[in-house]
């Protein structure tokens, strides 16, 4: 990939031709993919934990879902104050100060006993990890060009995935044999230290001393922000209204709080689902649950790729953009078959498909980056990011009073699956074109 995309950076360069483009933006990529795997690893493992923990301290499953979406909480309100602090400081500073405070309260957790610091902490990893992802979408609007804005956001939203699917079995051991508090202080450890890693490599194009101008040329030519991210930029009121006054913003808004929907599931109840409604042994559920993940991970690279390589055929940016959401939308819904079934491969495979599909349509992200105005990517982000977490507090709850009232997750899949369905149709119906939104003058 990396040659072909060399191959096309010379084809656009021609007054640059007598100099090779450097490939900083690589390496940025990878720093992305590690933040947002170590993330998810402090985002989900609660819910590896839980069924030690109802075990151990006697929580029921409504009380289970109030832990889970506790996260989800002060993560969906902090959006906005999130996406200002990004854009007012920068993605160097952000990403270090939340990395950093994330990952401290995720290791206090490990010494919580009581629903009230549980809950307390888990809002605390909320507040710290909302300008995240902001911040990735920020950073690939800056280091990389609309033709490979895609399979970007796909190898880091991968990050999601990796952690969870090849690490879910390893957290489950260390539950089993040295307690489930050894998941928070080891996941926390890991946060800290990379919290310094960012800070010292990061910095953005106009800022990097690595980037020659051939790739920053490059970057430019392809929608890149290259040299127009603003840092200390003053946020006003106005600004924000201008976020909720397009019909393309509104369409990825809801589709992403649906998206999000499937996700949540298998980020909080999905262990549970599977040691208490199929009754697998623990360590047997970490090995099973590690599938889907994987699976996921395979179908954001998927859906990145395929969005990409349909833009680079000549494909619109809209097609290019929304057919793989959609389809992924749509692949979703499968999962209420499981509850058609209660053989353990059927159901993983059938969990697979739709975990896979949701990877898939994981391509919100790029979205923003291919719409937002300029000036408030981070802002942007920040409000989408919102309605995306609006699922993170509604579905656990939801769910949590489902199978509390009839002790079965029969209702939850078909919960599950009809906001699926809502999602992809929002993609069909409401987003239309996407392109860039270009903001009026402001008049002095």
């Amino acid at each position: 990939m990396m040659d072909s995309s060399l191959t096309k950076e010379n084809q656009v360069l021609p007054n640059l031709s007598h100099q090779k483009p450097t490939r900083v933006r690589f390496m940025v990529c990878f720093l992305l993919f590690l933040a947002t795997a170590i993330n998810y690893l402090d985002r989900t493992n609660m819910a590896v934990a839980a069924p030690a923990i109802k075990g151990e301290l006697g929580f029921d499953a409504a009380t289970l879902g109030l832990l889970f979406s506790g996260f989800s909480w002060s993560y969906a309100l902090m959006q906005l104050p999130g996406g200002w602090f990004l854009d007012r400081f920068g993605s160097r500073v952000t990403y270090t100060v939340s990395c950093g405070l994330w990952s401290l309260f995720t290791l206090l957790m490990g010494f919580g006993r009581s629903v009230a610091v549980l809950f307390g902490l888990r809002l605390a990893v909320g507040f710290s990890e909302a300008p995240a992802f902001p911040t990735n979408s920020r950073v690939a609007a800056s280091w990389f060009p609309k033709q490979e804005r895609a399979t970007v956001t796909s190898i880091y939203t991968a990050g999601e995935y990796v952690g969870l699917a090849f690490l879910t079995p390893v957290l489950f051991w260390l539950s089993a044999t040295f307690g489930w508090s050894s998941i928070f202080w080891i996941t926390g450890i890991i946060g800290i230290l990379f919290s310094g890693i960012w800070y010292m490599y990061y910095r953005d194009p106009q800022n990097s001393t690595s980037v020659n101008e051939a790739e920053l040329e490059y970057i430019r030519q392809g929608d890149g922000l290259a040299d127009k991210t603003v840092t200390g930029a003053k946020i006003n009121w106005k600004d924000l209204g201008e976020l909720f006054k397009h019909r393309q913003l509104w369409g990825i808004y809801i589709g992403q709080f649906a998206t999000n929907s499937t996700l949540i599931f298998f980020l909080t109840w999905f262990p549970t689902y599977l040691v208490a409604e199929k009754h697998m042994p623990m360590l047997k559920a970490g090995i099973y649950a590690s599938i889907p993940y994987a699976a996921a991970f395979l179908g954001v690279l998927v859906g990145g790729y395929w969005s990409d390589t349909m833009l680079k055929k000549g494909y619109s940016l809209s097609i290019a953009r929304k057919l793989p959401i959609i389809t992924g939308g749509l692949g979703c819904c499968t999962i209420v078959l499981a509850n058609y079934s209660n053989d353990f491969n059927t159901i993983i495979a059938i969990m697979s498909v739709a975990f896979f599909a949701q990877g898939m349509a994981a391509l919100g992200w790029v979205i923003v980056g291919d719409v937002a105005p300029s000036k408030l990517v981070g802002l942007a982000g920040g409000v989408f990011n919102f309605f995306a977490n609006l699922s993170g507090i509604i579905t656990p709850i939801v769910i949590g009073f489902i199978v509390q009232s009839t002790g079965s997750f029969t209702g939850a899949l078909i919960f599950m699956s009809c906001v699926a369905l809502a999602g992809a149709c929002s993609y069909i119906f409401l987003v239309g074109k996407i392109s860039r939104i270009e903001l009026e003058p402001v008049k002095e």
